[in-house]
Formats: structure tokens, C-alpha cells, sequence
């Protein structure tokens, strides 16, 4: 059985990684639509920080674009949703209430990288 090292500090041990074709507008997507925190640093991975979390953003190159689905707790699903349209998302599923307990959105950014957005019922 495999076992986890333990992660730098402000990471956890699974985080998750978006390889993207354009960094700095999927960093800036990132910061306008969910607030995020991180800046673009040449030639390594953009280390974004959403509320608790940290994501990790790189180019493309080395390794293949592909895109990312992420679910994402927000204190406003409206307005983040609004903020994300606003920014060049598409809907994917307009807000709705889960039988689970999540209040929830599903939009598709400009770079084809898929968010849930979610609060709490």
C-alpha cells in the first residue's frame, strides 16, 4: 500500500493540475471569475490559490493540453456564475438545486476547462 509523502507547505496531497494552452488568460479567468490568487512566473507552474485550495496551472508544451473539470465552493453561485459569463464562459448547466444539498452551475471557460460552481444548501 502506497503512502503519501508529506506535500510542501500550502499544498495537499492530491492537487489538482490544469495544462493549459494559454497560462496567463486561464490564470487571469481564474483571478477575475473565483477571486483566485497567484501570479504568472515564467518557464514553472502558476501556483493559484482558490479559497483553501491551491491549483496548479501550467503551459502547454512539454506536456498535451487538456481540460480540466473542477468543482469549486463559492459563497455566491449567482454572482460567480454572472462573473464567469461576463469573463467568456459558456453554460453548461445554468444554476440549479442537487438532490444532494449543492446549490450549483456548470460553465465551460474560454480554454474548454469546465467548472462546477457550488455553495452549500
Amino acid at each position: 500500500m502506497a503512502t503519501a509523502s508529506v506535500p510542501p507547505p500550502g499544498f495537499h496531497s492530491v492537487t489538482p493540475r490544469m495544462v493549459v494552452g494559454d497560462q496567463a488568460a486561464t490564470v487571469q479567468f481564474l483571478r477575475t471569475v473565483f477571486d483566485a490568487a497567484g501570479e504568472v512566473e515564467a518557464n514553472r507552474p502558476t501556483e493559484v490559490r482558490i479559497g483553501d485550495s491551491l491549483v496548479m496551472v501550467s503551459g502547454a508544451g512539454e506536456r498535451e493540453a487538456f481540460p480540466a473539470f473542477l468543482y469549486i465552493y463559492v459563497d455566491d453561485v449567482a454572482a460567480t456564475y454572472e462573473r464567469s459569463l461576463a469573463a467568456g464562459a459558456v453554460t453548461v448547466e445554468a444554476p440549479l438545486d442537487t438532490p444532494y444539498g449543492d446549490h450549483r452551475a456548470m460553465v465551460r471557460d474560454p480554454f474548454g476547462n469546465v467548472y462546477q460552481i457550488a455553495a452549500r444548501r
